[in-house]
């Protein structure tokens, strides 16, 4: 039976069911398990966070273990796995959480950025089938070829840069905007490498691939491009996705 949301949660922030359908999508099992236990949290229904997370371990379990027994001459489309399990974890959430969520949204309260669901399904998809190098791939890339790394604000985000390329000041100038955008924010640790191309800024974020394939997950980068660029009107701005390695880019955004 459904819960009535207590009036005290309206203080507390939540994810909206749309973020946790993207959440799940890019990390899995593992990251509805994390959003659906927040909104647990948050809704003060505490009995059910420790079930959440024995179910979502448990079909983290049960997925990605049954994809390596799938025999080699079975080929199955790339995305019909992450649509089923994420197609599970929206009904649970309508199920469950739907006239919570409905009501926190409907009397005023917050809900978490679109950042942070995208950071928690990363996080998600880094422990479960990403090696634990996953984001520093872009700093691995560039060791050889002098190329420097600046840390801000209290999370060390990172940015890595050719000097001979793109000027210390331009490189702080893009921190500023990637914080005021609120993509470095104080929740998880970003890396990014930047680069000059007559006079555009191109920006390289790591990503999944399944990412260029879901309009919605795709959305979040899109909108912080736009707004990114806003911020600079005198020169161009391009993200590109990039999967394992920087030259390995599998969407450009601009």
């Amino acid at each position: 039976m459904e819960q009535t949301l207590d009036i005290q949660t309206s203080t507390q922030k939540i994810y909206k069911d749309k973020a946790i359908w993207v959440g799940t999508f890019l990390g899995g099992p593992l990251a509805a398990g994390y959003l659906i236990a927040e909104n647990f949290k948050a809704f003060n229904d505490t009995a059910k966070v420790k079930k959440t997370w024995i179910y979502a371990i448990f079909a983290t379990i049960v997925v990605f273990g049954g994809v390596f027994l799938i025999p080699d001459n079975v080929k199955i489309p790339n995305q019909i796995i992450p649509l089923i399990y994420t197609g599970i974890a929206s009904y649970l959430v309508q199920h469950f959480q739907g006239q919570n969520i409905s009501k926190h949204i409907s009397s005023g309260g917050q809900l978490h950025s679109w950042w942070r669901t995208i950071a928690v399904g990363i996080i998600g998809l880094s422990i479960t089938i990403i090696p634990i190098f996953g984001f520093a791939l872009l700093a691995d890339s560039t060791t050889n070829a002098g190329v420097d790394i600046k840390k801000y604000g209290i999370m060390k985000h990172e940015i890595a840069f050719d000097k001979n390329n793109i000027s210390e000041s331009e490189v702080n100038k893009i921190a500023d905007g990637l914080t005021r955008t609120t993509f470095f924010d104080e929740a998880v640790t970003k890396y990014v490498y930047t680069k000059k191309v007559n006079g555009d800024f191109e920006i390289s974020i790591s990503c999944d691939k399944s990412v260029t394939s879901n309009a919605e997950a795709l959305q979040p980068f899109v909108q912080l491009r736009a707004e990114l660029q806003s911020l600079f009107p005198n020169n161009k701005i391009v993200f590109n996705l990039v999967v394992d390695k920087l030259d390995n880019i599998v969407k450009r955004i601009e």
